[in-house]
């Protein structure tokens, strides 16, 4: 921002400026399974190793030391915290952008829900659900007071990333992400995972205690999102002639991003090294599009809605599969207790879960766009 504003452009992240964001420290472990990590693609840092390659873009171990310790008295600020929030003018440090909080994630997910009102808060989980299923664990009907789940996450229709089924985000934790959609189920108890469970939490009342009101999820899996692609031409195009005259986050950009692509070429058929037709998909800045996008005409996005879509977490090679009933079958009537030969009550009206998944956006060569002019400007 300082870079734009000694050069007479406009500074933008007002909405950064405005409303700082809170930084809470997540689960480190899943609920089930082993930890995985995607170092292999993303790199150590997640960002292509541009910690080491760009060491002048990062700061000294020492500014995030003591920034989580326990708050000040009376306060849910860090004591770092608490001074930076004070500091008039700002400085130049990080951590005048965002205000740690000294609550476990899943803690300030709840603390924010019971104190705005129902319906305003949507959440946007765009790695393994640990944090989110963890903080509906420890308050169920807090955490139902959300008024959406955007999920980017599995693959329906469409090969996993990891296995032939399994998408990173979902199998990661698939016990979390079970637990999380089975609250968009009439009866959550149906499609709770059996066992497997490494960290135990509390279930969720039954369902007379819990009341009507369901998780609204919205799920973008693999098959949209990897549709929509950001390619080399375009991001040189942009951030190049940026970077050219100085640009600290056009350089910081360049650099992950330039790693990200050369990572495709050699994990993927079809790319030309160094070619500028090499593409990366978009799958995580896909659900902030959808956020950002609101106000636009609820036409331009698609959505199969109320999909019984369950997530399998004990199996040796389907862990984290994304399971739908693709039989040729009547579905109950309401009222109707079972239909014969449905192991697992799949054609139940009051049993399995109920989720949106997205099929349609307002274009898939739209967001590549979108985005770099949100992040740079026009040109």
């Amino acid at each position: 921002m300082q870079w734009r504003k000694d050069h007479g452009r406009p500074e933008g992240f007002d909405t950064l400026r405005r409303s700082k964001p809170i930084v809470a420290v997540g689960k480190d472990e899943p609920l089930g399974g082993e930890r995985m990590k995607a170092a292999y693609y993303h790199g150590a840092d997640g960002l292509g190793g541009v910690h080491s390659s760009h060491p002048h873009h990062s700061s000294p171990s020492d500014t995030w030391a003591h920034l989580f310790d326990p708050p000040p008295p009376g306060t849910l600020l860090t004591s770092t915290a608490a001074s930076a929030t004070h500091t008039d003018p700002p400085t130049s440090n990080h951590h005048n952008l965002f205000t740690p909080s000294s609550l476990p994630s899943h803690l300030e997910i709840l603390r924010i829900l019971s104190t705005e009102p129902a319906d305003t808060i949507t959440l946007i989980a765009i790695g393994p659900l640990t944090t989110l299923a963890t903080a509906a664990a420890h308050g169920p009907k807090t955490f139902l007071r959300a008024k959406q789940i955007l999920v980017m996450g599995g693959a329906v229709d469409v090969p996993g990333n990891m296995t032939p089924v399994g998408e990173f985000n979902t199998i990661a934790d698939a016990v979390a992400a079970a637990r999380l959609y089975a609250l968009t189920s009439p009866d959550p108890a149906s499609t709770m995972p059996p066992f497997g469970e490494k960290v135990k939490l509390p279930v969720y009342p039954s369902l007379g205690a819990l009341g009507e009101r369901r998780l609204r999820v919205l799920k973008f899996p693999l098959d949209l999102t990897t549709k929509h692609t950001l390619r080399r031409d375009e991001v040189y195009a942009k951030l190049k002639p940026l970077a050219a005259e100085g640009s600290p986050l056009a350089d910081w950009v360049l650099a992950f991003v330039d790693a990200t692509f050369k990572k495709v070429e050699a994990l993927h058929e079809g790319h030309e090294v160094g070619g500028g037709a090499t593409c990366v998909s978009l799958h995580d800045p896909l659900c902030v599009w959808y956020a950002a996008s609101a106000g636009q005409p609820a036409a331009k996005w698609t959505f199969i809605e109320r999909e019984d879509i369950r997530i399998e977490t004990v199996g040796q090679w389907t862990r984290g599969m994304c399971v739908v009933d693709r039989r040729d079958r009547k579905r109950a009537i309401e009222g109707q207790v079972e239909v014969d030969g449905d192991m697992g009550e799949w054609l139940s009206w009051k049993k399995g879960n109920r989720v949106d998944r997205c099929v349609g956006t307002p274009g898939e060569r739209v967001l590549a766009g979108v985005m770099l002019e949100s992040m740079f400007g026009s040109s």
